[in-house]
């Protein structure tokens, strides 16, 4: 018991170092349609420790990523990185979800479990995101941007292209990165099978 609590520990570490690293590289790119939204590559290792270890290390990597960006780069708004971590913990909620809608839908096969987790992954991160955008965007700084109402509304379809944009290339990467990492590893992905 003993050997897996630290063996978890050390996993969680090291994804946990891994998306810091990619969080704090100047590898972003700004979205040509809305150049304040910046695509990454910092939560591909999180949707990879997801898909190996499991939602509790996947959201525990994200925590300490977003505990870590506040104290040293916040971003724009000091509470930006709550926004990336709703972002990814909505994105994980939607493919854990994939699991329990694939037994009671009788999906089995690996191709249709990805694309089915992919496309969940999609909805519940563009849903909720829209709704913590409409919501807080308005609100003063440091919880948003103290826009109005209006510009809010027209930047939600923008935002909404983004994280579904972002999320189509973050899952399947996390998929090869698992896929990887358990080959190195001789760990079989626990939740879809390698």
């Amino acid at each position: 018991m003993r050997a897996t609590r630290s063996y978890r520990v050390a996993v969680v570490i090291v994804f946990a170092a891994l998306t810091l690293i990619l969080n704090l590289s100047p590898l972003k790119f700004p979205a040509p349609y809305a150049p304040f939204l910046y695509y990454q590559f910092w939560e591909i290792p999180i949707v990879a420790a997801f898909l190996i270890y499991g939602f509790k290390v996947g959201v525990s990597i994200a925590l300490i990523n977003t505990l870590i960006l506040l104290l040293v780069f916040p971003g724009a708004n000091p509470t930006g990185p709550f926004y990336n971590l709703v972002a990814i913990v909505s994105m994980l909620t939607g493919m854990w979800l994939t699991f329990d809608i694939s037994r009671r839908m009788g999906i089995s096969g690996r191709r249709q479990l990805i694309i089915l987790m992919i496309a969940l992954g999609i909805v519940f991160r563009v849903a909720i995101m829209s709704i913590v955008n409409y919501l807080c965007l308005q609100q003063p700084p440091p919880i948003g941007f103290a826009l109005p109402v209006y510009i809010v509304i027209a930047y939600l379809p923008l935002v909404a292209i983004f994280n579904s944009s972002l999320a189509a290339y973050t899952i399947p990467l996390g998929f090869i990165l698992a896929s990887s990492v358990s080959r190195i590893g001789s760990i079989s992905m626990r939740m879809i099978g390698s």
